[in-house]
């Protein structure tokens, strides 16, 4: 019987997996032929939240030429580079493009396809359009994979899960407000993809609460505004009549920062400098083990901050008093916080050029306003302040501390689930939306169709309507009849609606207190509560403990996910390997 390998989910992570196989096979697998099995109902390569039929204006979220699918000689991997088209290249477009995401579909389609050609012959896949509905097996035998409508299972050797991002059950809270507003006759859009919502139940002219400022907004007041006929000219917006008006706030109460505007000139940040795989595996081999804002967090801002002051030492230096050795030595043997912001201030004269990290995570905390219209004139100006400075190169420590936020995730994702802060954090200054669709909120906030609402927003449900408060604002209340939860579903384990992985969980796979499906970091293999690897079963993605940054990965950067592949695909092969000898003992 030929060896057989199963991928559940055939998007881009289970089509890295595939390009990893491909690359590794002619060193680790020279066995007598293997089939590989993809799950997925949507499409090869795009899966679902790339595919081919959904909004035109929808963008990527990262610019064409900082989008590969490919391993560079950066990525800390056993196996071979295959280095291969970033988008831009791949697309012949301007590398500084936003492109769409059926672009961005296409592009991973074609990615499968090389894939698909790579691989080595003997080596046969097969693509089932259905969904996996769950695994069972021996942990020393066969795997079965059940799919939705078949009644016989795929039988596997290994068994791969690249489930991607997934729908979750609500919340208590989320439950409770959409009974609230079924009795009411009100409309409540619990956490979703905004690609797959049905926005038509949000009526014109009407308030719309909308709680979440990230890109789960953007695409909301996209689909809104231009996706229902708006149009912009130059930076005014002309409705159609068929927008409703948007009440957004969110716990930071601002919209996530935007994208850099301009690429890196001369000398680069040395990075890691004091956080690398020295202190990762410190932190690891901890007895006790590791809390994150005690051992973890002054370890990331320190690094943070030597990018920073590094870079305008080097590039801006007429904006320093002190020479850049003394500055970095002293840098270095700072004990605490207040040893820094002292040194700080004495050698950058200029607040601006001094990086705050808390006020960068809450610019709103303390911040009051007498008014809706005041509050709304100050967040205009903050967006038109963030939109200036992302935009000039004269602030390029900025684009070094993103330089640096890579760095550090690529450490940390080393470390396990270390909570949703973080990656929040990360997303708000690292992974902002095009500067455009900053400019496109100032448009529709001159039209009257987007309204701020502030900081640590609440929602209460009452007297048949929905209400928003913030303390921004103290006293005003937005009354609406409508609420959206503009934000992803939470990627816990014990709440996905995807059934293959409740039934992994109620099987007895790990969670981490987060609620993420914990893994081994070596390799991926699936844990239990004793933290027993599963020799048979492998995940990758979101859903676990490992999950990278972003979508897809900025080239020569290091690469987690490229890194996780490729032991993953390793693992896999060598386990592989290994049936065929003794098969043939």
């Amino acid at each position: 019987m030929r060896p057989s390998l199963v991928i559940v989910g055939a998007g881009p992570r289970g089509t890295g997996v595939l390009e990893r196989i491909a690359a590794n096979a002619p060193e680790l697998y020279a066995g007598s032929g293997l089939d590989v099995h993809l799950v997925d109902p949507h499409p090869p390569g795009a899966g679902r939240i790339w595919r081919a039929d959904q909004s035109p204006l929808l963008w990527m979220n990262s610019h064409a030429e900082d989008v590969t699918m490919f391993t560079d000689d950066t990525v800390d991997m056993a196996g071979p580079v295959r280095p291969g088209p970033t988008l831009h290249e791949w697309a012949g477009i301007d590398g500084r493009t936003f492109a769409d995401r059926r672009l961005q579909g296409d592009y991973l389609r074609w990615v499968h396809e090389r894939a698909l050609a790579e691989l080595p012959p003997g080596v046969t896949v097969h693509h089932h359009q259905h969904r996996a509905l769950r695994v069972t097996g021996p942990r020393e035998g066969r795997q079965q994979v059940w799919l939705d409508g078949h009644e016989q299972p795929l039988t596997a050797d290994l068994v791969v899960l690249a489930l991607g991002h997934l729908d979750a059950e609500p919340d208590d809270e989320q439950r409770a407000l959409t009974a609230y507003a079924r009795t009411h006759g009100l409309v409540h859009l619990p956490p979703h993809f905004t690609a797959d919502t049905d926005l038509d139940v949000l009526p014109a002219g009407r308030p719309v609460l909308v709680r979440g400022f990230g890109l789960a907004f953007v695409d909301l007041m996209v689909l809104l505004t231009e996706g229902r006929g708006g149009r912009y000219d130059g930076d005014t917006y002309l409705p159609s009549g068929r927008e409703p008006v948007l009440y957004v706030g969110s716990r930071r109460g601002v919209p996530y920062h935007a994208k850099l505007g301009y690429d890196l000139s001369g000398e680069r940040p040395p990075l890691p400098r004091f956080l690398g795989p020295a202190q990762t595996a410190e932190l690891l081999a901890r007895p006790g083990g590791f809390d994150f804002r005690r051992d973890v967090w002054p370890l990331v801002a320190k690094e943070l901050g030597f990018a920073h002051y590094h870079r305008l030492f080097t590039a801006h230096p007429e904006r320093t008093a002190l020479p850049r050795p003394d500055f970095e030595q002293r840098y270095a043997a700072a004990r605490d916080d207040a040893d820094l912001a002292a040194l700080v201030a004495a050698a950058v004269p200029d607040p601006r050029d001094r990086l705050d990290l808390a006020a960068l995570d809450r610019p709103l905390d303390g911040a009051r306003y007498d008014s809706p219209e005041a509050l709304q004139e100050a967040l205009c100006a903050y967006i038109d302040a963030d939109l200036a400075r992302r935009g000039d190169p004269a602030y390029s420590q900025d684009l070094a501390v993103f330089l640096a936020l890579l760095s550090v995730y690529g450490q940390l994702v080393r470390l396990g689930d270390l909570g949703p802060w973080w990656h929040g954090f990360f997303s708000h200054l690292a992974s902002g939306p095009p500067a455009p669709r900053l400019r496109q909120m100032r448009a529709l906030s001159r039209a009257g169709l987007l309204r701020f609402v502030g900081a640590d927003m609440t929602v209460t449900a009452a007297d048949g309507v929905f209400r928003a408060h913030s303390p921004t604002v103290p006293g005003h209340t937005v009354e609406a009849r409508a609420l959206v939860e503009a934000r992803l579903p939470e990627p816990t384990v014990g709440r996905a609606r995807d059934p293959l992985l409740r039934r992994l969980h109620a099987d007895g796979a790990a969670e981490t207190p987060h609620g993420l499906l914990r893994t081994d970091p070596a390799d991926g293999r699936v844990l239990d509560a004793d933290g027993r690897p599963h020799p048979r079963r492998f995940a990758l993605g979101p859903c676990t403990d490992a999950r990278t940054p972003g979508a897809f990965t900025r080239p020569r950067t290091g690469g987690a996910a490229f890194r996780q592949n490729d032991a993953t695909a390793r693992a896999a092969l060598t386990f592989l390997r290994s049936l065929t000898v003794r098969a043939a003992a």
